[in-house]
């Protein structure tokens, strides 16, 4: 008693946690001051100007005083009524939010003023409150003048704010500022925590628009069983169907099969994702305007098709060319009254017009703008496995004949039959022992991942075969095909093994056609691994779980969140509604691609051996004897097939990549043991591992995250996998599957047999394209096809690509900033060697018969992509689309 001054409590508490942040007892409390800040936002009514009522409810709100608030929070003086949390400021509102005018264009951002009252102390974070009847997108907050700040201090926010009622506890955001969790300032660490235990949520319960929920489910939300045993599918995900996680929605089950998520009306694109991960307005509107596109020019040739001789079926070549030549001519009105019953010309005729016209039709891919026949050359067949669509499963054949990895106790002997002297008349007077030890047979291999599956998908309308297809390199560097093996179960069940035929070249005649035969049932192969695997797993499926712990486990105030999020953008929303439309049971994947209703279960099978370290290029590369270590080389490899365009381009991506996130994890984390003490980071890693890719949670080749080098390594890859990766094999697919023929994704009758009708066709030249034709995909399914592969190959015009941020202010640290634009600028540089290679007339792979330049990897950092539209440049952040 009587030792202490008389003094008021709160002071004695703020001096006391002062020194918790580093101030001394003595130290004296900042005198308040005002603090001017700008907040930028889009209204409700801007970006639903439809919605005309919100609007109407949000204005007399507003003139009740019931507007937008925001608060500050100290990051350096705790609040005196709570010991455990930042000191809060006064709340302030934004000013002259009634009387400014905004723009009804759903890009159009609004400026305002707001005035603070200092919180004490550098703000940390601030609180906002949204008293309107409708939410608002909040972009960011810019203080001036921030007292012990040099310069503006910004928030930036990307977040969509629904009203407070919304809301078990309120909504704020971070300054731009990097702090690993135990170098969090005090003051903010209960703010940290608590904002992480929202966006985890409950795990149960339906998810609506407002919650900001990010949480795991399997892929359940497939089948529709009330719609018969046909439209069942397995649950993906567990030990039977091993499959990555995707967002969960908390959909009711469906009544038919508990353990089947209810699906939403087809039309209602309203499924429920985080709704910061929501496309943009302009995104949408372009996807949207692309489908309605889209479905108009398969409509026309369908209307027209029942005046065909051969209904569903291109008869000729020059018929697949005219949906693409000139603009379509519909049947008069007259010839329109005869299918009125099976075309919904009347509703659809007034939603697909374009640009005053009634139909548009399909641009020419550029696989037939400089030659329309190129495609069909053995060079170009070869090239297309080094820069085409799918440039990511040709390997260096190492044992002759190939072998398969099946189990012979279930499957029998699934080895290849074919001999030394069918390959070696073809080789260059080589042997095929020599071409070996050259290292120079490769092999298109598609056996093993597909002949489990087989005989149930040729109980379909598919009728398709297992293949391989071996190819010799040559002294030009191209690859020219020696073999092609197709293979079916055998008749007497599977443990008798596979029945196998192999073609070898020839030109012209008969056996000229059988020859294109049997290379469009190895593009078929192809094109369904492709879509399935190569793009839908590799890419977008093995990603979303990341983005997924990403958020639940790793502050936005953490660096690696800074490094990781531009990286997901738009992901989990293209998952959900490819989930939607695209790869559910009779969606447009199993109507068009060959394995059908089997599909997805066939990508399981496929991801139960997926490695996350060998998606890194230059493991990838190795495993697949496509090249050899090299310490010489920047990137350490030497590769085998030199021009390698895919390869080639990917290693200097790879290595920009891998360069930006070393230097970029290196100014966070000096030791190993900052690595291992993060308790953010070994979180997410372990939510990774454990559950978002559960079922291979107990690999031995996940990293430990033990060391800096595992952290970089797994950010290089996640950032290789989203953005390059992605790129490859995605904006390629209508500039080379434009063209169906090219690569067909459905094969509908058997090779011929000799004496059968359909060799007869064969045999007169006249009857050659029909042959063809009625061999790979039918009409319907080609223009279905053919119209989701366009929108998915084109950029959206807000789409923000490797090397750029969304804004300049993505972090308040310096280094970083400067380490970023030294990536940007090495993108540039990439990019000019990229342009010269393409010129290079010895590089025989990089145009090819085509004379299409290889370009999926090409960075193309400068405004040009911005616009959107179809184009094979630009490599997106994000798997986007």
């Amino acid at each position: 008693m009587g030792i202490f001054p008389p003094c008021d409590s709160s002071e004695v508490m703020e001096k006391l946690l002062g020194s918790v942040c580093g101030k001394t007892r003595d130290d004296p409390i900042p005198t308040p001051s005002k603090i001017k800040g700008k907040v930028v936002l889009m209204k409700k009514n801007v970006m639903d100007s439809t919605d005309l009522w919100a609007s109407f409810v949000d204005r007399v709100h507003e003139v009740f005083g019931r507007g937008i608030s925001l608060q500050l929070i100290s990051a350096e003086h705790f609040d005196s009524n709570d010991p455990k949390r930042g000191r809060l400021g006064k709340q302030a509102y934004l000013e002259d939010w009634v009387t400014k005018l905004t723009s009804l264009k759903a890009e159009d951002e609004a400026c305002y003023d707001v005035e603070f009252d200092d919180c004490l102390g550098i703000p940390g974070a601030f609180v906002v409150r949204n008293r309107h009847h409708s939410q608002i997108y909040l972009k960011s907050l810019t203080l001036d003048d921030v007292p012990g700040h040099a310069g503006p201090l910004h928030f930036v926010c990307d977040s969509w704010v629904y009203p407070s009622r919304r809301y078990d506890s309120d909504r704020l955001f971070f300054s731009n500022k990097a702090y690993l969790p135990s170098e969090t300032p005090p003051p903010l660490i209960v703010y940290r925590e608590q904002e992480l235990k929202n966006l985890r949520g409950k795990g149960s319960g339906e998810l609506k628009e407002w919650d900001r929920v990010y949480d795991y489910a399997f892929y359940n939300d497939l089948g529709s069983p009330e719609k018969g045993e046909d439209h069942a599918r397995p649950v993906l995900g567990g030990p039977a169907y091993p499959y990555p996680r995707r967002a969960r929605t908390g959909r009711a089950p469906n009544k038919k099969d508990p353990n089947t998520e209810s699906r939403l009306f087809l039309l209602n694109l309203n499924i429920y994702v985080p709704r910061d991960e929501k496309f943009t307005q302009v995104k949408f509107s372009d996807f949207i305007g692309y489908a309605i596109k889209s479905v108009g020019q398969v409509l026309v040739p369908e209307i027209k098709a029942v005046f065909d001789k051969t209904f569903n079926e291109f008869d000729t070549y020059n018929d697949i060319l005219s949906i693409y030549e000139k603009r379509t001519q519909l049947p008069d009105d007259k010839s329109l009254a005869k299918i009125k019953d099976c075309v919904p010309w009347e509703l659809l005729r007034e939603l697909i017009r374009s640009d005053g016209e009634r139909f548009l039709n399909f641009p020419v891919p550029e696989v037939i703008q400089a030659d329309n026949t190129a495609w069909r050359t053995d060079e170009e067949f070869g090239r297309e496995m080094l820069a085409g669509v799918n440039p990511v499963v040709i390997r260096l054949l190492e044992e002759f004949p190939p072998r398969s990895k099946l189990d012979t106790e279930v499957y029998g002997n699934q080895d290849s039959v074919i001999t030394r002297e069918e390959m070696e008349k073809n080789m260059n007077d080589l042997t095929v022992d020599e071409a070996i030890e050259k290292k120079k047979l490769f092999i298109l291999d598609h056996h093993d991942a597909l002949m489990p599956y087989l005989r149930r998908i040729n109980t379909t309308s598919t009728k398709t075969y297992a293949t391989r297809t071996l190819l010799l390199l040559e002294d030009d560097g191209t690859l020219k095909p020696l073999a092609i093996e197709l293979s079916l179960p055998h008749e007497s069940g599977d443990s008798h093994g596979a029945v196998s035929r192999v073609f070898t070249p020839c030109q012209g005649g008969v056996g000229g056609m059988i020859w294109q035969l049997a290379k469009a049932y190895a593009a078929v192969n192809d094109s369904g691994f492709h879509q399935l695997i190569s793009h839908w797993l590799n890419t977008h499926a093995v990603i979303e779980p990341f983005s997924i712990a990403t958020n639940r486990q790793m502050s936005t105030l953490h660096p690696i969140y800074k490094l990781l999020k531009p990286h997901f953008r738009d992901t989990i929303h293209i998952n959900a509604l490819a989930r939607h439309t695209l790869i559910n049971a009779g969606g447009i994947l199993e109507t068009t691609v060959f394995p059908g209703r089997y599909a997805m279960e066939m990508s399981s099978l496929v991801y139960s051996n997926w490695n996350f370290t060998d998606q890194a290029l230059p493991k990838d590369l190795l495993k697949r004897g496509m090249a050899v270590p090299d310490p010489s080389r920047p990137h350490g490899l030497r590769l085998l097939i030199e021009d390698y365009p895919f390869a080639v381009d990917g290693l200097e991506i790879w290595s920009a990549i891998n360069l930006w996130v070393a230097e970029y994890c290196s100014l966070y984390y000096p030791t190993d043991e900052k690595v291992t003490g993060d308790v953010e980071l070994q979180s997410w890693w372990k939510e990774v591992r454990e559950v978002g890719h559960g079922d291979l949670s107990d690999k031995p080749w996940w990293p430990e995250m033990a060391t800096r080098n595992d952290l970089i390594e797994c950010c290089t890859i996640v950032i290789w996998v989203a953005s390059a990766l992605h790129a490859a094999v995605n904006f390629g697919q209508y500039a080379y599957a434009g063209y169906l023929p090219n690569r067909p994704t459905v094969s509908r009758r058997f090779m011929p047999e000799p004496g059968s009708p359909e060799y007869a066709e064969l045999e007169h030249e006249e009857n050659h394209e029909a042959a063809f034709l009625k061999t790979i995909t039918a009409q319907f399914q080609t223009l279905l096809g053919v119209s989701l592969i366009e929108m998915l190959s084109r950029h959206s015009t807000d789409e923000i690509y490797l090397g750029q941020r969304e804004t300049p202010y993505w972090t308040g640290d310096q280094q970083p900033v400067r380490a970023f634009e030294r990536f940007s600028a090495s993108l540039v540089e990439i990019e000019d060697r990229i342009k010269n290679r393409n010129l290079d007339p010895a590089l025989r792979n990089r145009t090819g018969p085509v004379q299409m330049p290889y370009m999926l990897l090409y960075p193309n950092t400068s405004d040009e992509t911005k616009k959107g539209g179809l184009n094979v440049k630009g490599i997106p952040n994000s798997v986007s689309i």
